[in-house]
């Protein structure tokens, strides 16, 4: 592995964490200059191919995810940990489903669910785009669901 800050490939690792998600965090140091680091390792799974609106087809990207989940939270008191723990949610069960290729109408689907527990304005800043809320009114309608469920 190479050293982020001197480029040597003299690194050793100090510590080893597996995460829930089948991932391997590794804290390294670097022999030459002593700077420490981490590295994320997780196994490369099979993602189905994911359908667009246009019935264009694209690999399943999850750094596209996470940037759409990071716009949504944007200026809200949401740790990084948590949008990575709900791509990774996504991620996984897109593999579980062993399908070749999935609807991009799916992937929203698990992120609006997911956002909605999780923070209800980056919700509704991802409603807004992803689902027909095209004026104000629907806006309001749907914060007010948001609200009836909260108050049950």
């Amino acid at each position: 592995m190479q050293c982020p800050q001197c480029q040597s490939e003299n690194t050793r690792v100090i510590d080893t964490t597996h995460d829930s998600h089948g991932g391997i965090r590794r804290r390294r140091e670097c022999e030459d200059c002593n700077y420490r680091f981490s590295t994320y390792e997780r196994a490369i799974s099979s993602t189905p191919m994911i359908i667009k609106k246009d019935n264009t087809r694209e690999e399943f990207d999850r750094e596209k995810l996470i940037r759409g989940i990071r716009i949504s939270c944007a200026k809200r008191p949401v740790p990084a940990a948590e949008i990575d723990r709900l791509a990774g949610e996504v991620e996984s069960k897109l593999q579980q489903m062993n399908k070749l290729e999935v609807p991009s109408s799916l992937i929203g689907d698990l992120v609006i669910e997911g956002l909605k527990s999780m923070d209800q304005i980056a919700y509704i800043r991802y409603a807004i785009v992803y689902l027909p809320l095209n004026n104000l009114n629907d806006i309001l309608d749907e914060i007010n669901r948001l609200l009836v469920v909260k108050g049950e």
